[in-house]
This record gives C-alpha cells, structure tokens and sequence, in this order.
C-alpha cells in the first residue's frame, strides 16, 4: 500500500486529522467530506479534497498532497491541478493548499516561480518528524507519527499508540476502524513483522477485528479441510481446533468453519483447558 493511500483512508475515516495538523479546530471538519474529485471535461482526477458542504460558503476549499518521494514538479503539479479544478468548479468558495512530507530534506520541489504562493497563509507545508513529541499529541497525529516512525521504534509506538484507541474511542466502529488503520500501517512500515507481534499488540476482542486475525482464521479452516481430506477422518479438524480457539474463534464458529459438531468442539476446548 503506497503511503498516501494511508493517508487519504485515514483522512476519509477520520478527517478531524487534517484540520488538527493545519492547526485548526478538529471539529472543524463536521463541516467537510473528503473526496476526489474529477475534472470532467479534461478527465482529470484530484485526490485529495476536502469540499465544505453546501451552506458553508464561507469555508474555503481544502486541496491536499502527500509526498512521500522526491519530485522536483511537486509544486507545478499541485497549483496545476487546484488551478484546473477552480476554473472548472461551480463552487465559489476560496481554497488553501495543504503539502504533507515526511521530512524538509524531501522538500525538493521547484519553488521560486511559487514562492507568492508558498509564503502566503493560503498553502501550509507541513513536515511529520516535526510535530513534537508523540505523547504530547493527540490521538490523531500520533496515529500520523507513526508511518514515519524510525523502525527500531515503529513496533513500541504502536503499541502504545493502540493502548490509548482502547482508552480514548468510545465508539466501537471507530475503534475497530482506527485499530484496521494502525494495523495497516505496521504492516506497511516493517514488512517482516510476525503475526505473533501483531497478535501481541491487540486484545483479543480488537484482534478479531484486524486483517492478521481474519487471515489466521482462514488458515486455520483451510488446514482443517485439509487435513481432513488427507487423513480421510474427524482428527485431522479437531487437531485445528486448539489453535483456533487461541485466535478468540467462538466453539459455534469452529465448528460451522471445519463441520464438525458444536458438542464435538466443546469437547476439545474442554480439555485444553484442563
């Protein structure tokens, strides 16, 4: 998954992020849906905006970039494309710009023809390594720290950072969500992380929520049938089922996954726990 695709996902789930990193009121964004947007004359294609809603006139348009490489046409690449969509747009609204990099040294785009532009109050560069300490953030940009967390750190932080979405999200939707993102993220970050420091990081109630578990779950059924199919009886199920009631699997859901009888089930997980 390329770095701006987390990006955009996270500011389509949880776009009070944006406007906490261009130190504004988080609930600023009660007013915007994030979205790309499509010039359709030119066939034209715009990732990251924020557009106020309807009877926010007054509330400017919001054009993001990530870029996480060096491009030296960063910056005639992002005024083209806000200058194409405003020409083309009905909406009336002012806008701002937003360039999010993970470090000023990748800050290598042509400036001088811009330089108006990038020193007004209309463009905001922002740099993550920046942002100050990640205990003293919100929830938000510490979960934004993360994808650019040095490696020997990544795994502590997020730890620590999916500790505090258990503490500070009430709502189960976006706990799970939040909790899919930071997953994602550690996958994307440390490729060669095991399943069990992942497993590690989660309770099990979260686990079951993340792509690891769902993949573990899978296996687990997959190794069942094939065991079955190889040994030609029930044993070759049930030997799966220990390692599936470790992943958090209910006794009626294992059974359904290998066919096999609920009172077959409760059997075994009656004697792993003995």
């Amino acid at each position: 998954m390329k770095t701006d695709t987390i990006f955009y996902r996270l500011f389509q789930s949880f776009p009070s992020i944006f406007f906490e990193l261009i130190n504004h009121p988080p609930q600023e964004a009660d007013r915007y849906q994030f979205a790309s947007v499509e010039v359709k004359q030119l066939s034209f294609r715009i990732d990251g905006v924020f557009l106020p809603a309807a009877d926010a006139r007054e509330q400017p348009i919001y054009f993001v970039e990530v870029q996480f490489q060096s491009d030296a046409r960063l910056y005639s690449r992002f005024f083209s494309e806000i200058f194409l969509y405003l020409d083309k747009t009905e909406l009336d609204n002012n806008w701002r710009g937003a360039v999010i990099l993970p470090r000023r040294s990748m800050d290598t785009g042509e400036t001088e023809r811009y330089s108006e532009l990038l020193n007004s109050e209309r463009v905001s560069r922002i740099y993550l390594d920046e942002l100050g300490e990640t205990s003293e953030q919100s929830l938000g940009i510490t979960t934004i720290q993360l994808v650019v967390a040095r490696e020997e750190t990544a795994i502590e932080q997020g730890r620590e950072l999916i500790e505090r979405v258990k503490v500070e999200i009430g709502d189960e939707p976006q706990r799970r969500e939040l909790l899919q993102l930071i997953e994602t993220i550690l996958v994307y970050k440390l490729p060669r992380i095991s399943r069990r420091e992942i497993e590690a990081m989660f309770s099990l109630s979260d686990l079951k929520q993340t792509r690891v578990y769902q993949e573990a779950l899978e296996e687990g059924r997959q190794e069942g049938k094939q065991q079955g199919r190889q040994e030609g009886r029930q044993e070759g199920k049930l030997e799966s089922v220990p390692f599936m009631l470790n992943l958090g699997a209910t006794v009626e859901q294992i059974a359904e996954a290998l066919g096999l009888d609920v009172e077959q089930v409760r059997q075994v997980a009656q004697q792993e726990k003995l």
